[in-house]
C-alpha cells in the first residue's frame, strides 16, 4: 500500500482484486463485479492497472483504471501513451481531499517511470465520464473533440504524436435495426444488458446484442464511450450504461 498525506492508494491485482474490490460495485456477489474481476484477469488486458484511494480510515474515496493506449476500451488512437479509461470519486469528501489529482498524478508517475509518451484521457460533461476541468487543472490540454467528448492528452515529451480519436460516428451507418454493443469493462454492464434484453423481450422488441470482446472491436464503437451503445437503424440513441425505465422511455418515443 503506498502512502500520501491522507490518502493510500491500493493497488488492485488480479491476484487480490476479490479482497480489494473495484470500487464501483460493492456487492461482491453481483453478476457485474464477478463479470468486471473475469474481465480485469484476461490476458488481453495485461498491464491495467486499478487503484483505490484510501483515507486514514481506510474507508475508499476513489479509483482510476488504466492500461497502455494500444490497448485501450475507448475509441482513441495514441501510442506509447498510458490511457486513463476510468476516475471516479463519489463523494464530497474525496473531492475536498484531492483524491482525484492525486489519482491522476499516479498514473503520470508510472508514465514517466515506463517512459510514455503521456497520458491521455476522454472527458465529458455529460454522465459516466470526469469532465474537462480535472484533466485542465492537472496540466492535460483538449487534443480534440467530437461530439460530447474531449480527448485529453499530458505529454511527458513534445516530441512525440498527439493521440487522436477514432471517429465512432462513421461506425454508426453499419447497425440496422435496434443493436446493443456493450463490454464487461465497466461492471454495470451486465445489470443493464439483462434488463434491456428482458425489457425488448416484453416489448416484441428484436434487440441485437453485441458483446466486444477486444480493445480493437471497442475502438471501432459507434460511440464515444466506447463500451456501451444503444443504436436504432444507425442513430445513437445512448452512448452509457441507462436502466429498463429508461429504455422502455426510449422504446415509446421511437414507436
Amino acid at each position: 500500500m503506498e502512502q500520501t498525506k491522507l490518502i493510500n492508494f491500493i493497488t488492485v491485482t488480479p491476484e487480490n482484486v476479490t479482497e480489494a474490490g473495484i470500487f464501483c460495485i460493492k456487492d461482491k456477489k453481483a453478476a457485474g463485479f464477478k463479470a468486471k474481476v473475469d474481465w480485469f484477469r484476461q490476458k488481453m488486458n495485461g498491464g491495467l492497472v486499478i487503484k483505490i484511494a484510501v483515507d486514514e480510515n481506510n474507508k475508499q474515496l476513489g479509483f482510476i483504471e488504466y492500461i497502455q493506449s494500444e490497448l485501450a476500451w475507448r475509441p482513441v488512437k495514441a501510442k506509447n501513451y498510458l490511457f486513463v479509461q476510468c476516475i471516479a470519486m463519489f463523494s464530497k469528501e474525496a473531492r475536498e481531499k484531492g483524491a482525484g489529482s492525486l489519482l491522476l498524478n499516479e498514473c503520470v508517475k508510472d508514465a514517466a517511470m515506463q517512459k510514455k509518451s503521456g497520458v491521455c484521457a476522454m472527458s465529458s460533461d455529460g454522465v459516466w465520464m470526469a469532465n474537462k476541468n480535472l484533466y485542465l487543472k492537472n496540466g492535460f490540454v483538449i487534443a480534440e473533440t467530437l461530439g460530447r467528448f474531449e480527448l485529453m492528452v499530458k505529454k511527458l515529451d513534445d516530441k512525440k504524436t498527439t493521440p487522436g480519436f477514432f471517429n465512432w460516428e462513421k461506425e454508426q451507418a453499419k447497425y440496422k435495426g435496434w443493436n446493443l454493443v456493450y463490454s464487461d469493462q465497466c461492471p454495470w454492464h451486465k445489470k443493464s444488458v439483462h434488463d434491456l434484453i428482458d425489457s425488448a423481450q416484453k416489448n416484441g422488441i428484436d434487440l441485437r446484442v453485441t458483446k466486444l470482446t477486444s480493445p480493437v472491436q471497442a475502438q471501432m464503437a459507434p460511440s464515444g464511450f466506447g463500451t456501451f451503445s444503444l443504436i436504432k437503424d444507425g442513430k445513437l440513441l445512448e452512448d452509457h450504461y441507462l436502466s429498463k425505465t429508461r429504455f422502455e422511455n426510449i422504446l415509446k418515443q421511437q414507436a
